[in-house]
């Protein structure tokens, strides 16, 4: 039986619309679709009306081609107001042997025991270490006997506003969402293979308006980070230094832009203002302006690296995606200001159906949606319904409405004494009414002693 998949990539500079279908584990694309995206400025929403109306050109291409729509949609949320932090959680093992539920109970733990701001909305809870009893680095404690479990989890937050309106745009365009996910995780599930995850890896989704950095090492992501650069600042650039129109500044980009060695070739552009009017530039400075900036963005990104002290762990180099990444000699570029660790271009891994177009490295995300929604993230994951992901066969997922039973457990059972008031008379209010309950049924056991007597 096949069931049906739909992502949505929100971009600053396009929105692009994939359906698919999933039969077994093969992810067949039936359509796909694209529109210029407007409302979107640097990763964020800035006019919902305007989003949801580039949404809806872009669904209405992709079910033009392919007859049959999903009802429910992933789709990506940009890191311009993610916040990430890391938290642990310790809980008893009472059967012994770690199940699913146990393990959910401990990456929920280490949800509870993280200081998240309240204006924040939790995205992904993802595990990198997992120990077990003393022994630490543990790949998979599933099966496993053991008295005791620790995790160690990576937590990726967004503002609830920026969520909010993200949510409103799309349930505007007459979808429901199933699932919201980072943008720069669904890149990384896109175009990484096991070994790079395995060796450590350095992943930058380089778009039009933004660049999205995650650095995935072992089990899961460990570090994310956004910057709010990208190939259109490129454009912006270029049409101030040669005092030309925007759209023929992009041309020039598409057409000319290189960070090869440069050339003294002469073009002839028209003049800003005034577009009959043409004047003659040099191939030079075109050269010398994109490679000023693709220079700027990768020494930014750079040290981000160096900040997230993760860089020792990164046996597979560098991975760059997305549209920026088509520049000639972007590369070469960015091994030299990536202190010379391996550097690759990547599309997105092969997926059945004949759309060619999608393995742009600029489609990167909508397909790593695809991906998602097909059970390609991470082993044991908490997504931004707070349900429970996982791989076994087992069912053991646990609902939003569960979580907060679990959390006071385990809280219970690693930091006695640090539960909030609220939740204090919470529990101190259940256990009355299981009391009431008690005591009610114990004076109607006593009547109907009674009543059997007389009669």
């Amino acid at each position: 039986m096949s069931k049906p998949l739909l992502a949505i990539d929100i971009g600053s500079s396009k929105v692009s619309v994939v359906i698919a279908e999933q039969k077994d584990n093969t992810v067949h694309v039936t359509g796909s679709g694209v529109a210029k995206s407007q409302g979107v400025r640097k990763g964020t929403i800035t006019n919902i009306e305007l989003t949801s109306r580039s949404i809806r050109q872009a669904l209405s291409d992709a079910k033009r081609v392919s007859g049959t729509v999903a009802h429910k949609a992933i789709i990506s949320i940009s890191g311009a107001y993610t916040r990430s932090l890391n938290s642990s959680g310790i809980v008893n093992i009472p059967q012994q042997e770690i199940g699913i539920k146990e393990i959910n109970r401990v990456m929920q733990t280490a949800l509870y025991n993280a200081n998240i701001p309240n204006e924040y909305e939790v995205l992904h809870v993802l595990p990198y270490n997992f120990k077990v009893d003393e022994q630490e680095f543990i790949e998979d404690p599933f099966g496993m006997n053991a008295s005791r479990l620790e995790v160690d989890t990576h937590i990726i937050t967004t503002q609830k506003s920026n969520l909010s309106n993200l949510k409103k745009a799309v349930k505007s365009a007459g979808i429901e969402i199933e699932c919201v996910v980072l943008a720069g995780y669904a890149s990384a599930i896109s175009v990484l293979g096991d070994d790079e995850k395995e060796l450590g890896v350095c992943v930058v989704d380089m778009g039009g308006s933004t660049c999205e950095m995650v650095v995935h090492s072992g089990n899961s992501i460990r570090f994310n980070t956004f910057l709010a650069v990208g190939s259109n600042h490129i454009t912006n650039d270029l049409s101030m230094a040669l005092h030309t129109p925007l759209h023929i500044a992009e041309k020039i980009k598409l057409e000319y832009g290189s960070l090869k060695t440069p050339s003294n070739e002469l073009i002839e552009i028209p003049v800003i203002g005034d577009e009959e009017e043409n004047h003659e530039v040099s191939l030079e400075i075109v050269y010398n302006v994109i490679q000023a900036r693709v220079q700027e963005t990768l020494m930014i990104l750079a040290r981000e690296l160096e900040k997230s002290n993760l860089k020792e762990q990164i046996g597979a180099g560098i991975v760059l995606t997305g549209g920026m990444t088509k520049l000639e000699g972007i590369r070469e570029l960015a091994m030299a200001i990536f202190d010379n660790m391996p550097v690759r271009i990547a599309r997105p891994l092969h997926l059945e159906g004949d759309f060619k177009p999608l393995y742009d490295p600029a489609f990167s995300t909508v397909t790593g949606l695809l991906r998602y929604a097909a059970g390609g993230y991470t082993q044991y994951e908490i997504d931004s319904n707070r349900r429970m992901l996982h791989k076994k066969d087992t069912v053991g997922s646990t609902s939003e409405g569960d979580m907060q039973d679990i959390s006071l457990t385990s809280q219970d059972e690693t930091e006695p004494g640090n539960l909030k008031n609220d939740e204090i008379k919470q529990t101190l209010a259940r256990v009355a009414q299981e009391e009431e309950k008690e005591s009610l049924g114990t004076k109607i056991k006593k009547l109907w002693h009674w009543m059997t007597q007389i009669f």
